[in-house]
């Protein structure tokens, strides 16, 4: 009998733990792009000029102003697109965004640095559960649960303009 009951358990657990899954699945209409209003704090997803889904984020821990070189702590302005994505992220999920661009890239340059990388949308994580609004080192940071709403709905290539 315990046997039989361990079983069961452990069939449960199984199929809870198959409810819990990160990765969510989308089959509405496409966004066409993402619109992030570093001012107002918010992402927005678009099909097009209707808005699909709007999100309050997170940005580098210092805000104002458009990331010039690593370790600024800006978000970036400008237009760029959807690059890579990460499933296996520190900050539950990640979408990759194509900063540098080249002139980006020339800017830091010029000022005889490195325009650093790895700007992602990105969930909280288990690390930065509850904190400061503004906590990234250049990220857009969403909660968790909306970095899988926006995985699931943004595709590879999807441009993103970042405004200040």
């Amino acid at each position: 009998m315990k046997i039989l009951r361990a079983a069961g358990l452990l069939l449960l657990v199984v199929v809870l733990s198959g409810c819990a899954s990160k990765f969510r699945t989308y089959d509405g209409p496409e966004v066409t792009r993402i619109n992030v209003m570093k001012g107002q704090r918010q992402l927005y997803l678009m099909n097009g000029s209707t808005t699909l889904k709007v999100y309050k984020i997170g940005l580098g821990f210092a805000p104002v102003g458009d990331k010039k070189i690593e370790g600024d702590g800006k978000t970036p302005e400008g237009v760029y697109y959807v690059d890579r994505r990460n499933p296996n992220s520190l900050y539950h999920l990640s979408v990759g965004i194509s900063y540098p661009s080249p002139a980006d890239a020339a800017e830091a340059a010029d000022l005889g640095k490195s325009p650093g990388g790895d700007i992602f949308i990105h969930g909280r994580g288990k690390l930065y559960k509850a904190g400061k609004q503004d906590w990234t080192a250049g990220c857009i940071a969403v909660k968790d649960r909306e970095i899988e709403e926006i995985y699931a709905m943004v595709k590879d290539g999807t441009p993103i303009v970042i405004y200040p």
